[in-house]
């Protein structure tokens, strides 16, 4: 039976309002605070196996709306007079036509319930927060584990079976 697929939808100003770090970055350029949070979700991405899809508000901004992919991220403008909330749920009706996993990540209580009700697992911007810092944290520890791993016995990870064998007949000798 084939895994079923997982996305993770992502209330981008939600996350830029509520994270430490993003709203620094946000006072001093909130574009600059958007490309972090994409840095952000595309390493998550990277270590979960997640798709993720990040939606930015576009309410106030005239046009038609984007969709672009950065850093591996599906990011998502929406059209003039359209919340982020809209394309959300528009998003979930899409998404869950599928066998998927979707979770939805926004703080707004509303969009949580609205999203919940229509299947998807919520999480709060607080909690994304930490599994991304969990997985940083987890990422960290598998790359100290490698790098004490392949340190250890360097030559003998080079040599070819015969040449153990023969210099563990010398030393026996």
């Amino acid at each position: 039976m084939r895994e079923m697929e997982e996305y993770l939808v992502v209330d981008g100003y939600n996350m830029i309002g509520s994270w430490p770090e993003l709203i620094k970055q946000k006072q001093i350029s909130l574009e600059s605070a958007r490309d972090r949070l994409i840095e952000m979700l595309s390493e998550y991405q990277s270590f979960t196996g997640m798709k993720v899809i990040v939606v930015f508000d576009a309410y106030l901004v005239p046009g038609t709306g984007s969709e672009l992919t950065q850093s591996k991220v599906a990011v998502q403008f929406t059209r003039e007079k359209e919340t982020a909330d809209e394309v959300i749920e528009r998003l979930m009706s899409e998404l869950t036509k599928r066998r998927r996993q979707i979770y939805v990540a926004t703080s707004d209580w509303i969009e949580q319930h609205v999203t919940f009700g229509k299947g998807a697992l919520r999480l709060s911007a607080r909690e994304l927060l930490s599994d991304i810092e969990d997985s940083k944290r987890e990422i960290h520890v598998q790359l100290k584990e490698q790098q004490t791993h392949s340190s250890r016995n360097t030559l003998d990870n080079k040599l070819s079976r015969d040449m153990k064998l023969l210099f563990e007949r010398w030393r026996r000798q």
